[in-house]
């Protein structure tokens, strides 16, 4: 009796034990880490025209219908040669040449049009945000093979007292249709170099930085 006792004390010792353990993590699977460090500056294939972006159209053999610096108004609309009040917020640069083709084959006979996104702020689904324990909290553009290095480089990097090895990362899975949270390790990223601890984000991809407790 003494040792089933003793037995059952046990078990009950390695429950609490495994509790606490699952208290004191920082929860989430882990990402792999990023292959490379990204170069590449510009938006990437699947971009989604947003609000205040700024475009480049290009009409060949039509210069004249073309036009640079064109930003799409809040509205969601951009207006060119020919092309008035034409939706622009939502689409791909693509699927925006191919509606303002359409659009220019009233006027003249198969025209081949090209958008090019040159400066962009993005929809929320196409932007990271960045919160809690950092320098300048924000939310940035995504660009193609972005890494978690380059997005806490834009906001400064982790604040005096953040607890980075405790940072998160909530991610929309589209396939589950659910969020899930990834453990991040900021500070052995940040200050320790661990390249290890760099990952790959995607668009809407938020990053929570908790502050330490003490």
């Amino acid at each position: 009796m003494p040792e089933y006792r003793f037995s059952k004390l046990l078990a009950g010792s390695a429950l609490a034990a495994l509790a606490l353990s699952g208290c004191a993590s920082t929860g989430g699977a882990e990402l792999p880490a990023a292959a490379f460090v990204s170069m590449q500056e510009g938006p990437g294939e699947e971009y989604v025209i947003g609000p205040l972006d700024q475009l480049t159209i290009h009409v060949w053999r039509n210069p004249e219908l073309g036009a640079e610096k064109i930003q799409v108004r809040p509205d969601g609309r951009i207006t060119t040669p020919l092309v008035t009040d034409m939706p622009a917020v939502g689409k791909t640069p693509s699927m925006l040449a191919e509606d303002i083709r359409l659009q220019l084959s009233q006027y003249i006979e198969e025209p081949l049009v090209s958008v090019i996104v040159t400066e962009f702020a993005g929809t929320f689904s196409q932007q990271v945000r960045i919160v809690g324990a950092t320098e300048k909290p924000a939310s940035i553009p995504f660009r193609a093979n972005m890494t978690v290095l380059d997005a806490m480089i834009a906001v400064g990097g982790l604040s005096e007292f953040a607890a980075g090895n405790r940072a998160r990362l909530i991610r929309f899975d589209k396939q589950a249709g659910r969020q899930r949270e990834f453990a991040l390790r900021l500070a052995d990223l940040l200050r320790k170099g661990d390249s290890r601890a760099n990952v790959m984000l995607q668009p809407g991809d938020v990053i929570i930085i908790p502050e330490s407790m003490f």
